[in-house]
């Protein structure tokens, strides 16, 4: 389904009045809908508006032999000309679009054919998020959610989706895991045949949507695959170009002993100095219902090693818990210092479930994590903790909002980074709104950051907006460098200066690492953390 939003022109040529003339776009709008639009304008505006109709073409239908394609500039548009004394503005952004495009047209013919052979398809999340695509234009530092967070990089690379699954030869170097049972994905790609799904308990389900088989459990998934919550641009580009949907299901009253191990690696990309960016665009359903328990592991990694390549991994997880449910929730971010990892987690809580999340993100040059939670019941419990480390010319990039709707919900977040290098930064924007209903909550946020470069950079933003007039709510923030009174303390007692600073920075994140379910896990996030801060040990 193809999109045109137009403006009215004003070139050279035009003589620029004291009125000028700007095109709204309505795409696609039923008449009541449309009268509906034409005075909600007329009344924000305050003018009469002149309405004009432009030519339009019959969209083509597909037939069901045929291939079925988000067009996005074949749909009929209406448009309202209005006078407002403001310089007319871009409705759509054409590299957004010539993206989108590029995006549809990398689909395997499965994944955009699955339509029709298959009751549970993607067709309304791509369809919704193409028509987001249409007026959302790419972020830039005049954008408030992005005056800190420059992705104009990823604008002037050659992005390139990668439109096919992994050959054999290309999996040799995954190694396998025996400890948990496991998912791989695979540039955006789930992986059967080097995934682990042995010894789940009945009634669980782990997979593609396309092999989903249960029309009970597939109807419940289609509920949450309809494209109704809209995040940013990067959420709709994963929209229009995820492959396939890995569906983690746990049945009412299931409680899964061991974690489920979702193993996510780029072997694509760029080498250095190339300006090649392979963009993949992996999406995962956890959906558990109610009284159901589940610890899932959340691993981003690079094929190579954490080497030098250079992509650009788009991931969305989406985590849906009924009533009573509990979900604990381990994400480690360690890709190329050189990529892009921008991605989102939503999630909806009903009454009386829990939510935690553990997140350690220590690699990429820009990492960005949007973090949405919405509580759809009373007495819900979410805990965020966070550890960001930036020892090269990185950014670390946390975005949360906790939305609070109904009484007695218990919150808690906690967002530590570390900045080691003097072209490193951390951003932090944290919301928590209380809303008007959400009496008796007890929400607490805290941020802390620790710069050891006198250039380094945080920017820290943390939000607590209270409507309710019954709660109890805290939220602070520090930045600081090691201090000298703690630096002394250690060397008083025999303790020379370098182990000193060791023993300072590490236990600062350890706050945050101790709190990984998994002491395998625990370990192996340890001695990493501490291979990469050596270097700047070292060198102080």
């Amino acid at each position: 389904m193809r999109f045109r939003l137009l403006r009215q022109p004003n070139g050279p040529n035009k003589k620029q009045g004291p009125n000028p003339m700007i095109t709204i776009g309505l795409a696609l709008l039923p008449a009541a809908e449309f009268e509906l639009k034409q005075a909600t304008l007329m009344a924000a505006f305050t003018f009469t508006p002149h309405i004009g109709r432009l030519p339009t073409s019959s969209p083509s239908i597909p037939t069901s032999s045929s291939k079925r394609k988000l067009k996005f500039n074949s749909v009929t548009t209406t448009t309202t000309r209005v006078s407002l004394q403001a310089s007319p503005p871009l409705l759509s952004d054409p590299f957004v679009i010539q993206l989108a495009e590029t995006l549809e047209d990398s689909l395997p013919s499965s994944s955009s054919s699955s339509s029709f052979s298959s009751p549970f398809s993607l067709q309304k999340l791509r369809e919704s998020s193409a028509e987001t695509l249409l007026s959302t234009p790419w972020p830039s530092r005049r954008d408030e959610p992005f005056r800190f967070t420059d992705v104009s990089f990823i604008k002037q690379s050659q992005i390139h989706p990668i439109s096919n699954p992994p050959q054999s030869s290309e999996l040799s170097s995954i190694p396998v895991e025996t400890q948990f049972a496991n998912i791989v994905i695979v540039d955006g790609h789930f992986v059967h045949s080097i995934s682990n799904l042995t010894e789940l308990p009945n009634g669980v389900y782990v997979g593609s949507l396309n092999d989903l088989s249960s029309d009970s459990v597939g109807k419940r998934v289609s509920e949450f695959v309809d494209g109704k919550f809209v995040g940013d641009l990067f959420w709709s580009i994963n929209g229009v170009g995820a492959p396939d949907l890995t569906v983690v299901y746990v049945p009412a009253g299931c409680k899964v002993e061991n974690p489920i191990h979702l193993r996510y690696y780029s072997i694509s990309g760029g080498e250095e100095g190339s300006k090649e960016l392979a963009v993949s665009n992996p999406r995962v359903l956890v959906l558990v219902e109610n009284g159901g328990e589940i610890e899932i592991f959340e691993e981003f990694l690079s094929g190579d090693g954490g080497g030098g390549r250079y992509y650009w991994a788009n991931p969305v997880l989406e985590v849906v818990i009924g009533s009573g449910g509990k979900v604990k929730h381990s994400y480690i971010q360690n890709q190329s210092l050189d990529s892009a990892h921008i991605k989102w987690t939503s999630v909806q809580q009903e009454s009386t479930s829990a939510y935690e999340l553990v997140e350690i993100s220590t690699g990429g040059k820009l990492s960005r994590h949007n973090v949405h939670i919405k509580q759809l019941g009373p007495e819900t419990t979410t805990e965020l903790s966070t550890l960001h480390l930036s020892v090269g010319n990185q950014t670390q990039d946390l975005h949360s909002s906790l939305v609070l709707d109904h009484p007695r919900a218990y919150s808690r977040q906690l967002h530590k980074c570390i900045v080691a290098n003097p072209q490193g930064q951390a951003v932090f924007d944290g919301n928590v709104k209380v809303n008007r209903y959400a009496q008796q909550t007890d929400a607490g946020q805290l941020t802390r950051s620790l710069l050891l470069e006198p250039r380094a950079t945080v920017n820290v933003k943390p939000n607590l907006q209270i409507i309710a007039d019954d709660v109890k709510c805290s939220h602070g923030a520090a930045i600081s460098d090691l201090e000298e009174t703690q630096l002394f303390y250690f060397q008083a007692r025999g303790i020379d200066l370098e182990t000193a600073r060791k023993a300072l920075i590490f236990s600062f994140g350890a706050e945050v690492i101790e709190r990984l379910p998994s002491a395998s896990v625990r370990k192996r996030v340890e001695n990493h953390i501490k291979d990469l801060l050596n270097p700047t040990l070292e060198r102080s």
